[in-house]
């Protein structure tokens, strides 16, 4: 049965009803964790030798976007890092305001920055595994497809970081499937959907990014930004008014429940 993933707002639903892995089907396996190509990295692929799955007690597989607190909370993610432009500079702005965030952090990008890891989770922030490729269609491609590039990127961030908790797996542009969220739970990550998407990525203008969050934090806390992948000026400074605001409307920051 083709099973495959729709995408809206970091949820994914199958078109199967209940899907359960085996250890057959969930495929972990080990490629070696390559730097992002804008081939098609299935293309050519030999076939991996596979690797037990682990039994993460308590962690589930559903996407969560709510708040580990009550109250009037905010949680902000920033994707597609470490980057050695941006991620410091973000960082310094987080501190200011004594605010917390998740960082989506992509293996490559880990690999080439361990220290940017460190800093991360020094200063109480917590990690989430966005995988190798960053591709956006890998809720289309094969189960072990999937699990190599949750599990190289797990593997490459657990090295950089010196084996430091990865709460959560975000699938790039949302692109879950039931075969990935249960490959990331069984290694302890729960999946990361997003309530507030203001595309800063596109890079709108820097008021843009700032009206679309205020707006749509009626839909729930959990904010998509970007710390990598390009210039991210715009959306430095539009965090730097967010965070401000944030602080004058009495939100508290929080994180998405693990």
């Amino acid at each position: 049965m083709t099973i495959r993933g729709i995408r809206r707002n970091g949820i994914a639903r199958g078109a199967g009803a209940a899907i359960v892995l085996s250890v057959t089907a969930a495929a972990l396996v080990s490629c070696g964790g390559s730097s992002p190509s804008p081939a098609d990295p299935t293309v050519g692929a030999t076939q991996p030798a596979a690797r037990p799955v682990p039994t993460a007690a308590g962690v589930d597989p559903s996407i969560s976007r709510d708040s580990e607190d009550g109250g009037k909370t905010v949680n902000l993610t920033l994707d597609d890092g470490p980057d050695p432009v941006w991620t410091p500079r973000f960082l310094d702005l987080l501190a200011k305001h004594h605010a917390k965030a998740v960082f989506c952090v992509l293996g490559p990008n880990a690999k080439a920055h361990p220290d940017l890891l460190g800093r991360i989770v020094d200063a109480g922030h917590r990690l989430c595994d966005h995988t190798v490729h960053h591709d956006t269609a890998m809720d289309k491609k094969p189960a072990d497809y999937q699990a190599r590039e949750i599990l190289d990127a797990k593997d490459m961030i657990d090295q950089a970081s010196g084996g430091r908790p990865i709460q959560y797996y975000r699938a790039p542009g949302g692109a879950f499937t039931p075969e990935s969220r249960q490959i990331a739970a069984a290694h302890g990550m729960r999946p990361l959907g997003w309530n507030v998407d203001p595309s800063d990525y596109q890079r709108p203008g820097v008021d843009t990014i700032v009206t679309r969050v205020q707006q749509q934090l009626a839909k729930g806390p959990t904010v998509l930004l970007h710390d990598g992948g390009g210039n991210r000026e715009q959306t430095f400074q539009a965090l730097e008014k967010l965070l401000t605001w944030f602080d004058a409307q009495g939100y508290h920051y929080s994180f998405p429940k693990a």
